[in-house]
């Protein structure tokens, strides 16, 4: 069974509720392996040049940052208490920003940082992998305050029915804490928390829509789109390491049956058990909200604040399915008979 969560009133705070957890690399881990720059640890965005390959160092690992932001046009912020690099108060400075393109074309938005005598770090806006080469392909050179919340994980859209442990499919938003959820691997569990946040339906924000029938759902499933649909694929082991497979929603996009809904307004709903699981939404199975730092950095404020505040230092570990990257999807996904529609 999954482990409780920590008892918020006995369970200290790594850091105050106004910091935001990170996940950096520093400059040596991120270089330049050919172009004009190669050789180098990672470069200043203004000395940056556009064509040059990146690699993260196949020995990099993710140092913890805690960020005090600021809410202004000049630095960055701060070190809060917790940070793996520097001392807590210390200035952070945003230099600016590089685009980085994948091989499979997934872009990846990295924010240059200043920590002063702790030296440049990378923070990547979204995963950054390693055995991958990547081209830069922008630069933004302007500094200004350090903006995280770009996209929203697991979180599912007004109007999504969820399957309760008595055979109900009741709609998120009515979704109560204490509430019997059916998991895929641990029976019946006890919803923990609920967030909802009402944002405009652009850019990261815009939901996936899965059209009716074609994952077997009565009805439109519309998540945020960095929300993980569960796929079994016999055949995707010797490739995903797993027949069990999380893709994000974004990856799964056709523009046919399976769609991006951009324009207006959305609210979503994430929802958070003792551990990383697999509920079933519209009849869909997909994860739950995993919650760890470096989730925590891509939420909006307005949903990380309380949830950080209700249970500091949890951090889940991923569910048993294989995170597939973007890479592996079409080659695993959308190969003929094994399309979205045959997910479970």
């Amino acid at each position: 069974m999954p482990a409780p969560l920590p008892d918020p009133a006995t369970v200290p705070a790594p850091a105050p509720s106004a910091a935001h957890a990170v996940t950096v690399f520093a400059a040596d881990d991120l270089r330049v392996l050919s172009g004009a720059n190669a050789g180098d640890p990672l470069p200043s965005p203004t000395d940056s040049i556009c064509g040059d390959y990146y690699r993260l160092e196949d020995t990099a690992d993710g140092l913890t940052l805690w960020l005090a932001l600021s809410a202004g046009d000049g630095d960055a912020g701060q070190l809060a208490a917790g940070s793996a690099l520097g001392q807590p108060g210390e200035p952070v400075r945003l230099l600016g920003r590089l685009s980085l393109m994948a091989p499979d074309g997934d872009h990846v938005e990295v924010l240059v940082l200043d920590l002063g005598t702790a030296g440049r770090v990378a923070l990547p806006l979204s995963p950054l992998l390693k055995r991958h080469t990547y081209t830069l392909i922008a630069t933004d050179a302007t500094p200004g305050p350090i903006r995280l919340a770009d996209v929203v994980a697991g979180a599912f859209a007004q109007g999504t029915r969820i399957a309760l442990a008595d055979g109900r499919q009741v709609p998120v938003e009515a979704l109560q804490p204490g509430d019997l959820v059916i998991t895929r691997d641990h029976g019946a569990q006890p919803l923990r928390w609920k967030g909802a946040v009402r944002l405009r339906a652009e850019g990261g924000f815009a939901p996936v829509a899965v059209l009716p029938g074609v994952m077997g759902n009565p009805g439109p499933l519309i998540v945020s789109p960095h929300h993980r649909l569960f796929l079994y694929r016999r055949a995707a082991k010797p490739l995903a390491g797993a027949a069990e497979l999380l893709v994000q929603a974004r990856h799964l996009v056709d523009d046919v049956s399976i769609l991006r809904r951009a324009g207006g307004f959305v609210e979503y709903h994430s929802l958070v058990f003792d551990a990383h699981e697999v509920i079933y939404a519209e009849g869909v199975p997909c994860e739950s909200l995993m919650v760890c730092p470096a989730v925590l950095t891509r939420l909006p404020e307005t949903l990380a604040a309380p949830l950080r505040e209700a249970f500091p230092g949890l951090s889940h570990r991923l569910h048993t399915g294989a995170d597939v990257q973007p890479g592996l999807v079409s080659r695993l996904v959308d190969r003929p008979g094994a399309g979205p529609s045959r997910s479970h």
